[in-house]
């Protein structure tokens, strides 16, 4: 009798001590996954700190005799040590169609990215992704993998993508620095992979600042940084570094009639991606103010109609009832009018304000409209200065959201 009871005390406190030992593996486990989620936003939210008062180039390790290179070179060497790691080659497949009218995956574009932080969160161009199937981010040590988009920003020409890497693949995000003190003429390195060429490094200097450049899309990225950094096809998405080695800006376009660098590359400040990506990572897109009433592009044709002596702006067709325009006291048309012929014609009210500035921002056309507003979000107030009878009018509306 004593030895069953004590083989069922036994066996009990071995059964405790399973329960014991898997709940707290799983508490732990548990534990665990929390704080690497939570360690992963916090990641994102502080990647993108000017790190430039921690990070010092000439800390890098070059094992290379210094008296061999000229002090110019040897911190165009260091930049590059630094920082080639995280920049990455972006391929893309795209569908077409075979003889037989079938879809089928082909080859699509090349690019680059730099990674921003170290779970694989990847800073690119928009139209570096553009209208992909699939989209591969290629590694210096040579890995692969296969990336989704998390968000994109077509006004900027931003993309934020994620990959997840391999166990044990460390990987080293690209360290930011700031746009807004950059001087013409200071030095600036890039970093990309130019027809395919992986991790090429080119140098230049800022050749001018605050340049308002319209993209393929029609729209206006202000700020723009102007470099005469050689950037090619392939550039897209890479960084523009400081001679520290520090992220300012995104390479993203050439003005060149043969397609290839010809001295004039622009790049978005980095401080409008800071701006944001973090939302790109939360929503996948970024939410931006409006104002809630019909626009219309003025013209010559639109203005002799109607008897304007300006042709500029954007006529206020109409303005939503009980809306923040009309509470404003934006005033929309009164005389409807068609304009245009067949399936092109439209119909709109005449007689209405004419945008013309936003803030102080001339508004001459709809992608000046935009650019006005890009930084601007729902229910802030903007100051709107309109043409009504003739004379200038100023008015204080605030934004709702752009759908």
């Amino acid at each position: 009798m004593r030895n069953k009871v004590k083989n069922i005390l036994y066996i009990s406190i071995i059964l405790l001590l399973v329960v014991l030992s898997f709940g707290t593996g799983f508490f732990f486990n548990k534990m665990s996954m929390l704080a690497k989620n939570t360690d992963t936003n916090r990641d994102i939210q502080t990647a993108m700190e000017d790190t430039s008062s921690k990070y010092a180039v000439s800390d890098i390790a070059v094992p290379i005799a210094d008296t061999t290179y000229t002090q110019d070179e040897l911190q165009n060497i260091r930049v590059y040590e630094k920082t080639k790691a995280s920049v990455v080659n972006i391929s893309t497949e795209v569908m077409s169609m075979n003889w037989f009218f079938e879809p089928i995956p082909t080859e699509g574009s090349t690019g680059s990215g730099a990674i921003i932080d170290a779970s694989g969160y990847v800073l690119t161009n928009t139209h570096v992704i553009d209208k992909a199937v699939k989209i591969y981010v290629s590694l210096s040590n040579g890995d692969q993998y296969e990336a989704e988009v998390v968000g994109t920003d077509t006004e900027n020409d931003l993309a934020v993508l994620k990959f997840n890497p391999s166990p044990g693949v460390t990987l080293e995000p690209i360290p930011f620095g700031s746009s807004a003190n950059l001087k013409v003429g200071q030095k600036v390195l890039a970093i990309g992979n130019p027809f395919g060429l992986d991790r090429t490094l080119t140098v230049g200097v800022v050749s001018a600042l605050g340049r308002p450049i319209r993209n393929d899309n029609d729209f206006i990225i202000n700020n723009m940084i102007q470099t005469d950094t050689a950037i090619n096809p392939g550039n897209s998405g890479g960084p523009l570094l400081d001679s520290s080695g520090l992220l300012i800006g995104i390479n993203t376009m050439i003005y060149s009639t043969s397609g290839s660098s010809a001295g004039v590359g622009f790049a978005v400040p980095v401080d409008t991606a800071k701006r944001i990506i973090p939302e790109l990572i939360k929503n996948g897109k970024v939410t931006r103010g409006t104002i809630d009433a019909q626009l219309v592009q003025m013209n010559s044709s639109i203005a002799n109609y109607a008897k304007l002596n300006i042709n500029y702006g954007l006529l206020v067709s109409s303005v939503d009832k009980n809306s923040n325009a009309q509470q404003a006291g934006l005033y929309g048309g009164t005389q409807q009018v068609r304009y245009g012929y067949g399936r092109n014609a439209s119909s709109f009210y005449i007689g209405g304000d004419i945008i013309v500035a936003i803030n102080g921002q001339a508004i001459k056309q709809f992608s000046d409209y935009y650019s006005a507003l890009e930084d601007k979000k729902p229910n802030e107030t903007v100051t709107v200065t309109v043409i009504r009878n003739g004379k200038e009018v100023q008015l204080k509306i605030k934004l709702v959201a752009r759908s």
